[in-house]
């Protein structure tokens, strides 16, 4: 065999599978990029969902401490004006 016929057979081989491979794997790896975009997102919702749930988890105990410290507050104020009513006797 002469490299005259060796030669056009091997680069045609090799671009038939080059055309070949881009055909075939070209839509495989739009799709998988596709679904990686997607799982990217899915992914940014589940962290903004969950720190919204935290949000307002932590807006909840805010509120509770609030009215835990008005309650304080009060009590406070009602043992120390108790004692001065007992210290003025």
């Amino acid at each position: 065999m002469d490299w005259e016929y060796i030669a056009p057979m091997i680069v045609s081989i090799v671009l038939a599978l080059t055309v070949g491979g881009v055909l075939i794997l070209r839509p495989l790896a739009l799709r998988v990029s596709e679904l990686l975009a997607l799982y990217a997102r899915d992914r940014d919702e589940g962290v903004e969902a969950e720190l919204g749930q935290v949000r307002d988890l932590l807006d909840s105990v805010d509120a509770r401490l609030r009215l835990m410290e008005e309650r304080q507050d009060f009590t406070e104020r009602l043992l120390s004006s108790g004692k001065n009513e007992i210290s003025e006797d």
